[in-house]
């Protein structure tokens, strides 16, 4: 069974009309769209200045411990009063990692993780933010 040659303009015309309509759809959806310069540029300055202030930043925990040292006569650790150490602990491609801290790093550090901290709280706060004033962008634009 061969196909006549109306089939087969009947088929190129409906794949013209299909291909015609996608064509309409995706010029709608991507110019017609408000664009990220027109609702959020407001929204991502707040940010990148919010962004600035929050250097170093960091998640994870920090915590002090005591551990015995490695000196066999250390009067301290004969008396059970082990010495102070920090661990940093963190994850790391799923896993919950841990590290030794120099004492010296741990102002920086403690910086670090209440810097990241309010970076998170800046992050859960952007988003409901872009999505109300995509709404009011969306709202005015249909009033009008």
């Amino acid at each position: 069974m061969g196909s006549k040659p109306n089939d087969e303009k009947s088929n190129a015309s409906v794949f013209g009309a299909i291909f015609l309509l996608q064509s309409m759809y995706n010029y709608r959806y991507t110019y017609d769209m408000p664009s990220n310069e027109r609702f959020d540029a407001e929204i991502q300055k707040h940010f990148q200045r919010q962004l600035l202030s929050l250097w170093p930043a960091l998640k994870g925990s920090l915590c002090q411990v005591r551990k015995p040292c490695i000196r066999p006569n250390c009067p301290a650790c004969a008396r059970g009063d082990k010495h102070p150490a920090f661990i940093l602990s963190f994850t790391e491609k799923g896993r919950r990692r841990c590290m030794y801290v120099p004492g010296e790093l741990v102002p920086f550090l403690e910086q670090a993780l209440e810097n990241g901290r309010k970076l998170e709280a800046l992050l859960s706060e952007i988003g409901p933010m872009l999505l109300r004033r995509f709404r009011e962008e969306r709202t005015a634009k249909t009033k009008t």
